[in-house]
């Protein structure tokens, strides 16, 4: 209760939905929160105004100053190392019962790519050993996948080790999430402590700054009372609402378009005119110096700009879109991110059919999903109660914003692309205000006509 009630005893911003000097999107795993990083916000804010090392091992050093964006899977209690006041927070979250679904799939899918080796053992020392050559990042230096993906591969070994020993053939299954022989199966997989710790409700506990990741240390006494005494999660819930309440957008998984199409209107648009009002209030020496200005003051003195993060440039992953920070519109923005997730999602697709030859006959699809018993459906979503209760919370603040963001478009904005309504998403309130327009100036037209007739009869 005294966390609750500190948690609650905060100051609101006087108006949530203008955008701050800080974005910070909290990434909760397993949304979608990849391509609107990659497709969205990479396109928006060039490298240097990128917090450093925000996704690399959730690292990132809160003194280090001026930058503008903030990705991570860092949970809410990263907030205390911000400048409150100064900064906006985005989220998406997605159906509860999906996001486990997922997030089983996904911790099986990149544990299945070390089976390439002979054993655990010669596995865990290759991956190190790669690494440290590289000197790259890894998801298993990500949370929450650093311990999700290691879990999984211990027990694919496991599993491989007794059909070598057995030497027996796989028994056959209908249900792709329960070919024991293979791999954890979901019944099992959702039961287990490191689950329950980690992926049930994880999105509640993420909002509210509770995860076994969380930068402070009463947070893991909270979680583990709630997880004792469920009944306590409530208030926990009541925190995780109020922080969506004040966040400048919150997106859903299952509404990817609308959700993209609000995301570049409220996020995008006010991206978008900052970095157009700052250009614009600089003195340029040239035409490239007066697009970045703004960037080269608000950087320390150390920090050099290379040649890539000079030129600002939106672009698709088919190469096609490439719009100048001069033109950059919402319209176009959206172009691209539709291009970008066009090639996201073809190169993810890829990666998991190739790791998931390896452990055959599991093959996760929509349609295998749909094979799993009710069952195991409906003890996921009870085990992820406060997930649901908070999603649904989430679906009527995104209506809400939609509705309000759908009313301030104008015809003349929709035109230019100062706003961006996909072809396919007009709604009839927003076909009558065309028809209104289109009517009213031709109603005046013709009596304005009438009106001259008239009086040239009289006279």
């Amino acid at each position: 209760m005294e966390w609750k009630s500190a948690a609650l005893d905060v100051d609101v911003k006087e108006d949530k939905h203008k955008l701050q000097e800080l974005l910070f999107f909290l990434h909760v795993p397993r949304t979608g929160g990849r391509s609107y990083f990659h497709c969205f916000l990479k396109k928006l804010y060039p490298n240097a105004l990128e917090c450093p090392h925000s996704y690399d091992k959730l690292r990132f050093d809160p003194r280090k100053p001026n930058c503008r964006l903030l990705v991570t899977h860092d949970d809410y209690s990263m907030m205390t190392k911000l400048p409150r006041k100064k900064t906006s927070v985005v989220t998406i979250l997605r159906n509860p019962t999906d996001r486990v679904f997922s997030t089983y799939e996904f911790s099986i899918e990149v544990a299945a790519r070390f089976l390439i080796y002979p054993n655990l053992t010669s596995a865990v020392r290759m991956a190190s050993r790669i690494r440290k050559k590289t000197n790259s990042v890894s998801t298993l230096d990500i949370w929450p996948w650093k311990y999700l993906v290691p879990w999984m591969r211990e027990d694919l070994f496991s599993r491989r080790d007794v059909r070598k020993f057995k030497e027996h053939n796989v028994t056959k299954s209908s249900d792709s999430y329960n070919v024991e022989d293979m791999a954890m199966p979901l019944h099992k997989y959702i039961k287990d402590p490191v689950a329950q710790d980690i992926i049930h409700n994880g999105a509640t506990f993420q909002v509210a700054g509770l995860t076994n990741n969380s930068c402070h240390a009463e947070s893991h006494e909270v979680r583990h009372c709630v997880h004792k005494y469920r009944s306590l999660g409530t208030h926990v819930l009541e925190v995780a609402r109020k922080r969506l309440d004040d966040m400048l957008y919150v997106g859903l998984t299952e509404d990817h378009k609308e959700s993209a199409t609000m995301f570049g209107n409220v996020v995008g648009s006010q991206v978008i005119s900052q970095l157009m009002e700052k250009s614009d209030k600089e003195p340029a020496v040239n035409s490239k110096q007066g697009q970045n200005l703004h960037i080269l003051k608000s950087l320390p003195s150390s920090i050099h700009l290379n040649r890539t993060t000079e030129n600002m440039n939106i672009e698709g992953t088919s190469g096609n879109a490439n719009v100048k920070n001069e033109n950059m519109t919402v319209g176009k923005l959206m172009q691209a991110y539709e291009s970008c997730t066009r090639g996201l999602r073809k190169t993810q697709a890829g990666r998991r059919t190739t790791s998931l030859q390896k452990i055959a006959p599991v093959n996760f699809s929509k349609e295998a999903r749909r094979k799993v018993p009710e069952a195991v459906l409906k003890q996921i979503e009870e085990l992820n109660s406060l997930d649901v209760e908070l999603y649904k919370h989430a679906q009527k603040l995104f209506a809400k914003q939609n509705k309000q963001t759908t009313q301030k478009i104008s015809v003349p904005e929709t035109l230019t692309g100062a706003l961006y309504i996909p072809s396919d998403a007009l709604s009839w309130e927003l076909l009558l205000i065309v028809l209104a327009s289109l009517t009213i100036p031709v109603s005046l037209f013709v009596y304005t006509q009438a009106r001259r007739r008239t009086f040239k009869v009289k006279i």
